[in-house]
């Protein structure tokens, strides 16, 4: 079966004049062996088939990645223009077996407020005049005034529960969908892989239909090996619409779970009545996760580095900060969550304080906290018939209990600080809803309301709407959920979020919509307040 790419999405507005470079990008062809080790495709010149994508731009910086068939030397070219006059040019590193052919070139020195043109060629690793057919993307840097307005999608939870690529449906079309709203970048909130979740190529559809996903060597079971995780991340770049959208938009990625495998915590070990093998410490297969996870994103915390952080600050200008939270390495166990003290939490120590400190320092009119976990919503881990949990609450709407104790402890700072324009972000649920949180509603009563938006899936199973716990007083004031669980793909039930900052009013508008693009639900947040 052939996997090249298709002709790209005609855009509106500033990224129309695009698909001239982007075709040209999308007649590379994907490697017909698709799990093969590109070394051991010899003859001709390097291509780089799986696309290229940008990450956390700022107003003068860029992080480039891609992924090379066979040892290449990286080299990025970055222009004003799609004619790439004059071009900038950037050495990057050689590409090779120990990062699995990726490779991510940093950029720096960028004008602000300006669309770059950029375009990858892979060099001959051995003769460095015989390069391949580069491949091309763009990204917007930040503004370094306030005036210009500023637009994001988010989601995340892609290819879960066994739903893959399935090509009879549009594939990955939720990508195509989110172009077309013309972001400056997308935010995906986690479970970027269902490294725990084998993809059949056919299941069965309540209505008797039959589900197809494309299916790969390292989908066909647990991901257990470096292999297993490298494949898994490769497997979602078969999908054209998001070869295309990664091209056209830059992301800011964080992770989440299924990263690794479902609910997993650092020092839990498993394998009895799993898949995996007996005594499987899942902190082993963290770190094989983490630096697949390195390897095949632009992150600017751990690039070239697969031990470094994943929470981080994204300075998008004068009208926005994102502050990407890590709600999974640092955690402690899934418990019943109801202990009166809780130094560790969910975030840890270290983290909590980074957060409080990057907050007090922002004068960003907007932040966005990005968790990737729901804090009033209940998400239960069942293993074994315990009552534990896997989020922020537990059910419990009295005083803050467990994790609890670390987000009472920072909507407490927020307040007091007199922190302006705070909003949470978040996927994880696999269904979209907005909910208010109000001490007036709330057995801890000492914050400032705040908004939390919830979407996604991408590609995933949906699922019912989760119970609310009362502890910081949420009001679901919007959601759509199936009432069924695990509804595929093909049957809708797949979301994205949209926030939208106008650059004279300041004002910020979220629209939670589905994956066609239609809108479902609108809220307008009001600059300059503590709470709201």
């Amino acid at each position: 079966m052939s996997h090249r790419p298709q002709g790209p999405l005609p855009l509106p507005g500033r990224r129309g004049v695009l698909r001239g470079t982007l075709a040209a990008s999308a007649a590379l062809a994907l490697p017909t062996a698709l799990g093969a080790a590109p070394a051991l495709a010899l003859s001709g010149r390097p291509k780089a088939g799986w696309g290229v994508q940008a990450g956390d731009v700022t107003a003068d910086s860029a992080l480039v990645w891609v992924r090379s068939d066979r040892p290449a030397r990286m080299i990025v070219e970055t222009s004003a223009t799609e004619s790439f006059r004059n071009p900038r040019r950037w050495h990057g590193p050689l590409l090779g077996a120990d990062t699995d052919f990726t490779g991510t070139t940093r950029l720096r020195g960028l004008p602000a407020g300006e669309q770059i043109h950029y375009r990858v060629l892979l060099a001959d690793a051995d003769d460095p005049r015989r390069t391949g057919e580069p491949v091309t993307g763009t990204f917007r840097t930040a503004p370094a005034k306030r005036r210009r307005d500023v637009r994001f999608v988010w989601s995340g939870d892609l290819a879960g529960q066994g739903w893959g690529i399935n090509e009879s449906i549009g594939g990955y079309r939720i990508f195509d969908a989110m172009a077309k709203v013309d972001p400056d970048f997308f935010l995906c909130s986690g479970d970027n892989i269902y490294a725990d979740g084998p993809i059949a190529a056919t299941a069965s559809l309540p209505d008797g239909g039959v589900y197809r996903s494309l299916t790969t060597e390292e989908k066909s079971h647990v991901a257990v090996t470096l292999a297993d995780y490298r494949g898994n991340f490769r497997y979602n770049l078969l999908d054209s619409a998001l070869r295309r959208f990664n091209a056209q938009v830059p992301n800011i990625i964080q992770w989440d779970d299924h990263e690794v495998r479902n609910n997993w915590y650092p020092g839990e070990v498993i394998g009895t009545g799993t898949p995996y093998p007996a005594g499987t410490a899942l902190d082993d297969l963290a770190v094989r996760s983490r630096r697949a996870f390195s390897e095949y994103f632009p992150i600017s915390t751990i690039s070239g580095r697969p031990d470094g952080r994943i929470y981080r600050t994204v300075h998008h200008g004068p009208l926005l900060d994102v502050f990407v939270l890590d709600m999974r390495t640092y955690r402690n166990a899934n418990s019943a969550d109801d202990q009166t003290t809780d130094p560790q939490g969910i975030l840890g120590r270290e983290q909590l304080d980074w957060l409080k400190r990057e907050l007090a320092a922002s004068r960003a009119v907007w932040k966005v906290i990005a968790n990737d976990m729901p804090l009033g919503l209940v998400v239960p881990d069942p293993g074994e018939g315990k009552p534990n949990f896997e989020a922020v609450a537990q059910g419990d709407p009295g005083a803050p209990l467990g994790r609890e104790l670390q987000i009472a402890e920072l909507l407490r700072f927020v307040k007091h600080r007199r922190i302006t324009g705070t909003v949470w972000l978040t996927a994880d649920v696999h269904h979209t809803s907005a909910q208010h949180y109000h001490p007036s509603r709330a057995a801890f009563k000492d914050f400032e309301p705040f908004w939390e938006f919830v979407s996604g899936p991408l590609n995933a199973g949906a699922f019912p709407a989760s119970a609310l716990d009362g502890t910081f007083g949420p009001d679901r004031v919007f959601v759509k959920a199936p009432t069924a669980s695990n509804v595929s793909p093909a049957e809708g039930y797949q979301f994205f979020g949209e926030v939208d900052i106008d650059g004279d009013s300041g004002e910020l508008t979220v629209r939670l919509r589905e994956q066609d693009g239609s809108v479902l639900f609108t809220q307008v947040l009001q600059p300059g307040r503590v709470g709201q």
